[in-house]
Order: structure tokens, then sequence, then C-alpha cells
């Protein structure tokens, strides 16, 4: 047998067990994120029927969690870096299982509204931090452990992970609301946490790099400041089709737009699965140029759609395009770093897509009751396309 052969063999070996080191971590992101998903679609009802409260008091139940990871995502970076992501991801479940026991104790609390939302709100914000924790940590911890030159594969697969989550856990929470009232919800999540931990504990912990060379949160932001600032913009054009494009169908009288929203989670995670790993062949500049544009492209479509076919048409070519957005610009914000200092450039880079969407849905229904209910597209669109005229520069090897 030739060596050529031989090679061919022991490379494909040593892919399929990379592969199965990244499935096995990323899935246990799975089970983080689908302990976020669960509530989503029971905590309104829960909050403005059951306790009484106003549907403003409903969703700021719904955003708290997203204060909460974006404050501590600096913070989570720093921990990832100094005390190993393993233990980023252990802290992040038991944030999880602190969620669900919280959860739990507010359904006992009914007859307290008071309380009952003291202690869903508590459990929000440990909802949040086990975002940060678990979100950041296990990245780094599949990075630690296949390679850094699978960073982009990583990344696009835990991706598909969170968004999978997210759309398996919010049906499901309705599901078990329905057989065991809202207190299943806080059950099901400090499963979901214990199920965490035998996968998690099991696991090596990855080698601890030298810390004589870490850089200062402010070299370490400033690297990334860039990037971030380019999937910011990206992740607006998103933001404007996850958040409006229901008022956008309601307005013009059209059926479908749950359809809409379908069409672009299949087309990002097909096109997750499909090609991650042209990050790797041809660049993560390249790629996010070409998925930026594809995005303004199907934000556009979306803008002047004349009916609600084409409404769902854009909206599966916006998810297209921004499906390798962050994972291609990540890859190379993560370059910019020293290896030490990786937690903490995922860190502070997925920051910015978090006070995207914060910022987004304010901003872009503003827009809308100055204009009209398709003219956050087109804001989307044009942020799309700053952020695209932010990745060309840094891809001509400037400097931020």
């Amino acid at each position: 047998m030739s060596s050529e052969p031989l090679a061919a063999v022991l490379s494909k070996q040593e892919e399929r067990g990379d592969n199965a080191q990244i499935i096995a971590t990323v899935f246990i992101t799975f089970i983080g994120f689908l302990s976020i998903g669960l509530p989503l679609a029971v905590l309104p009802t829960y909050v403005h029927i059951t306790l009484g409260y106003s549907t403003v008091m409903a969703g700021f139940a719904i955003s708290i969690q997203y204060i909460a990871t974006v404050l501590t995502r600096a913070r989570v970076g720093q921990i990832a870096d100094t005390r190993g992501p393993k233990l980023t991801v252990i802290w992040g479940l038991y944030a999880a299982f602190g969620s669900g026991a919280l959860l739990f104790a507010s359904a006992l609390c009914e007859g307290v509204p008071a309380l009952a939302l003291g202690l869903l709100l508590a459990s929000r914000l440990s909802l949040g931090i086990c975002e940060s924790l678990i979100g950041t940590g296990a990245i780094a911890w599949a990075i630690g452990r296949v390679g850094p030159d699978k960073t982009a594969r990583i990344i696009a697969w835990n991706g598909v992970s969170t968004y999978g989550a997210l759309a398996v856990g919010a049906p499901a929470g309705v599901a078990i609301t329905g057989l065991f009232g809202f207190a299943g919800i806080g059950i099901a999540v400090m499963v979901l946490a214990v199920v965490g931990f035998a996968l998690a504990l099991p696991k090596p912990a990855t080698a601890m790099t030298a810390r004589d060379n870490l850089l200062s949160f402010r070299s370490v932001l400033l690297r990334v400041l860039p990037h971030g600032t380019a999937l910011a913009l990206a992740t607006a054009g998103f933001g404007t089709i996850t958040t409006f494009v229901t008022l956008f169908y309601a307005a013009r009288q059209w059926d479908g737009a749950a359809y809409a929203l379908s069409a672009f989670g299949l087309a990002f995670i097909a096109c997750r699965l499909s090609f991650a790993d042209t990050i790797n062949r041809r660049g993560g500049f390249p790629v996010a140029i070409i998925s930026l544009v594809v995005q303004v492209a199907g934000l556009v479509v979306v803008w002047g759609a004349i009916g609600p076919m084409i409404g769902i048409v854009g909206a599966a070519v916006t998810g297209l395009g921004f499906s390798l957005v962050f994972p291609a610009i990540g890859v190379e914000a993560v370059r910019r770093v020293p290896t030490a200092n990786r937690g903490s450039a995922l860190g502070l880079y997925s920051m910015f897509l978090d006070v995207s969407l914060g910022i987004t849905g304010p901003a872009a229904g503003w827009i809308s009751s100055l204009f009209s209910e398709a003219t956050p597209f087109l804001f989307g669109a044009v942020a799309t396309l700053l952020g695209l005229g932010i990745t060309v520069w840094l891809a001509t090897g400037k400097k931020a």
C-alpha cells in the first residue's frame, strides 16, 4: 500500500475524531440553550395573565436575561482564559440549575404575585449568566481540544446547537406547561442542567497556556472592536427579520409570517452545516464579504416584497447570508489575540451581537413609526452595508 492512501485514511480518522470531540462539546451548548428556549413561549403569558402584570413587564422579563448576558460577557471571557473553559461551562450549568430552581419557586408563589415576579426575574438573570458562561466556554473548550485551525467549524456548529435548541425549546416549553403547569418548566431546566453535568464532568479540561503574555482588557477590546462593529451592523439586519416580519405581514394582511421565519431558520442552519469549512479554505473575510452581500440582497427583497411568497424568499436569502457572518468574522477576530486571550476575545466579540439585538428592536420600531412597516428591512440592509464596508476595510489589511 502506498503512503498516500494511508495518509488519507489517517487524515480522515483524525478528522472524524476531531468532529466527534467538537460535537460532544457543542452538544453541551445545546443543553444549555434548550434551558433558555423552554420558557420563551410561555413566559409572557405567565407574567401577564397568571401574575397580572402589564405587557411591558412581560417584555422586560424576557429582555432582562440579555442584559445579564451583555454585562457578563467580558468577565466570562477572562474566566475562560484564567480558570479554563471547562470550569466556565460547569459554572454555566450551575447557573442553569439555579434558574430552574428559581422558576419552580416562582410557580409555587403564584398567590403572591410580587414575590413570584421577583423570583422569576432572578431566574432570568441567572439564565442570562448561564448563556454567557456556556456560550463562550463551550467554544473555547472545543478550540482547546481540537486546535485553533478548527475555530470556524466550532463556532459554526456551536451556532447550530444554539439556534436548534431555541427552536426546539419553545414548542417543548408549551407542551410541558400544558401537561405540568409552569412549575414543570423549572423542573425540566433543572433536569437539563443535571444532564449537562453528566456530559461535561467526564470530559478532559484543556491545558492552560502561559499567563505571562495575557493582554489587558482594553487591548483585547481594541483588537476585536472593528470586527465586533461589523458583526453588530450585520446583526441589525438579522434582528429586523426576527422582530418585524410578523408585524410586516400583519400590516399587509398576508398569511405566512411563520413560514418566513421558518425559511430564515432553515436556510441559516443548512448553510452553516454545508459551508462552515469554506471559511478555512477561503478565509474568513472573503466568506464574510460574500455573505453580507447576500444578506443585503435578501433584506432588500423583503423590503420590496409585493406578496407573501416574495417575503418568504427574501427571508430565506437573508438567513443564507447571515449564517456564516458570525464565524467568518469571528475567526479573524480571534486571530488578532494570543492564545491565552482567546476566551476574552470570544466573549467581547459575542457581546457586540447581544448589544445589537438589544438596540435593533427599539431603533427599527422608531423608524417604522416614522415611515412604514417595511422600512425596518431597508434600515437592516443599510446597516448591513455599513458592516460590509468595515469588513472590506479590514480585509485590505488595515488596522483599527
